[in-house]
C-alpha cells in the first residue's frame, strides 16, 4: 500500500505549540506480558475500531490516537496532554470498559511514553517486537491500523509523522539487513509445525478455514511443501471460491466443512467468530468418521475458533498461536546477530525525530515506562 503524506487534524498556529507539547504515550498487552486467553478478550474486529477511536476521543483522553490489534497485541497509540502516569490509568480504564474486563489485570499491560513509545513502535513496524523476529505481517497490520485511523480523522500532526518514521525505518531495516532469514510468518512457522507432526507433507488433506490473509499464506505454504490438496471454507462463499481457485483446491460451504473431516489430515482455522466454531461435543463424533486417524488443529485466530479441551481427545494434536513460539525461538537463534544493527537503525531513525520535535518544543523530563513488554 503507497502512502502519502497525510493531511493533519485542523490546528491553528497557537494550538500546534501545544499540540507538539503532548507526549506520545503506548498502552497495550502483547505475547511477552499476557497469554492468548487474556489478549483474546481485549481484540478489538476491524469494523468496531473507527466508533472506540471516536469514544476514546470524545471522552478527551486522548488528541489523536491509533488502535492496533492483532493476533499478538492489542495496543493503543495516543497523543495525551495528560500526564503519563494519568493518561495511562485513563487508557487502561478505557479498553477495560470497552471489553467488559473485571477480572483483576497488573503485569499482562504496559505503558510508554517517550522516548520509550517511538522506540517501540519503530520496533514493532520492523517486526523487531514479534512472536517470530522480523516477520513483515505485523508492517502490514500496523499500516493498516494506521490508515483506519487517519481515514476516519483520528490522527494529527504528531501520529501522522511518527507512523511514517516507523514505516520507513522497517523499510530500511529490510532491505539493509538479514533479520528476514528464515520464517518470517505465522503461516510458515505453522507449517513447519505441520512437519513436524507429519514426516512429509505429500500425502496430506489440508482445510483451511476462514479465507483471510494469513489463511492464504498459510495455503501457499502448504502448497510449496507439498501437500496433496487444499479445502477452503469461508463465511463467505464467494470468497472462498476466490481463494480455493487461486490454490488450485476446492471451496466448501461454511456449514458443511465438518462433513469434511473424514478426509483432512491438517485444519488451519483463522476466523473472526467471537466464539468456537469446533468444541469437543462437536468433533468426537468427526473422528468416529475419520477412524481415530490422527488430526492436526492450528488454531491461529484471537479470540480462539478451537475449545482447548479438545487437545485432551486421543489423536488431535491442537496448537494456538501462542504455541507457534517454541519454531519461532528456532528461528531468533538464527536473527540475533543482526538485531544489533536494526536497533542501531531504529535509534539513529527515532533519535531524528525526536530531535526535530525537540526543536519545536520543551523537550522537559523524560517521561518513564511502567509495565512489561
Amino acid at each position: 500500500m503507497g502512502f502519502h503524506e497525510p493531511h493533519s487534524i485542523g490546528q491553528s498556529g497557537s494550538d500546534l505549540g501545544t499540540l507538539f507539547a503532548m507526549p506520545i504515550v503506548v498502552l497495550g498487552l502483547s505475547h511477552h506480558s499476557s497469554p492468548v486467553a487474556i489478549r483474546e478478550r481485549f481484540a478489538f474486529g476491524e469494523a468496531r475500531v473507527p466508533a472506540a477511536l471516536q469514544l476514546l476521543r470524545d471522552s478527551g483522553v486522548a488528541e489523536e490516537a491509533v488502535i492496533l490489534s492483532t493476533c499478538n497485541r492489542v495496543e493503543i497509540y495516543a497523543v495525551s496532554s495528560a500526564e503519563p502516569r494519568a493518561a495511562f490509568d485513563s487508557l487502561r480504564d478505557f479498553l477495560v470498559r470497552c471489553h467488559d474486563y473485571r477480572d483483576p489485570l497488573t503485569d499482562e499491560i504496559y505503558g510508554l511514553s517517550e522516548p520509550q513509545s517511538i522506540h517501540h513502535l519503530f520496533k514493532v513496524a520492523a517486526g523487531l517486537d514479534s512472536m517470530v523476529l522480523g516477520e513483515t505481517e505485523i508492517l502490514g497490520q500496523l499500516k493498516k491500523a494506521y490508515e483506519l485511523a487517519l481515514q476516519h480523522g483520528h490522527t494529527g500532526s504528531r501520529l501522522n509523522k511518527v507512523f511514517q518514521r516507523a514505516f520507513n525505518a522497517a523499510k530500511q531495516i529490510r532491505t539493509e539487513t538479514r533479520i528476514q532469514r528464515g520464517s518470517v510468518s505465522v503461516g510458515s512457522v505453522a507449517v513447519e509445525l505441520a512437519e513436524k507432526i507429519f514426516s512429509a507433507l505429500s500425502e496430506r488433506e489440508v482445510m483451511i478455514i476462514g479465507a483471510g490473509d494469513t489463511s492464504e499464506k498459510t495455503a501457499r505454504a502448504l502448497l510449496s511443501r507439498g501437500a496433496r490438496s487444499i479445502l477452503v471454507s469461508n463465511r463467505s462463499h464467494e470468497k472462498a471460491v476466490t481463494l480455493a481457485n487461486d490454490l488450485g483446491g476446492r471451496a466448501v460451504l461454511f456449514e458443511d466443512w465438518g462433513k469434511e473431516f473424514s478426509k483432512v489430515d491438517i485444519v488451519i482455522s483463522s476466523t473472526s467468530a467471537p466464539h468456537y466454531i469446533l468444541d469437543r461435543v462437536k468433533l468426537e463424533p468427526l473422528m468416529k468418521s475419520r477412524r481415530n486417524r490422527p488430526l492436526l488443529l492450528i488454531d491461529i485466530a484471537v479470540p480462539r475458533d478451537i475449545e482447548p479441551e479438545v487437545n485432551f481427545m486421543e489423536n488431535v494434536y491442537l496448537y494456538n498461536i501462542d504455541d507457534l513460539q517454541a519454531i519461532a525461538d528456532d528461528y531468533l537463534k538464527q536473527r540475533k546477530e543482526e538485531i544489533q544493527r536494526c536497533e542501531q537503525i531504529i535509534r539513529e531513525k527515532a533519535e531524528a525525530l525526536l530531535g526535530s520535535h525537540r526543536e519545536r518544543s520543551d523537550p522537559g523530563q523524560v517521561r518513564p515506562a511502567f509495565g512489561h513488554k
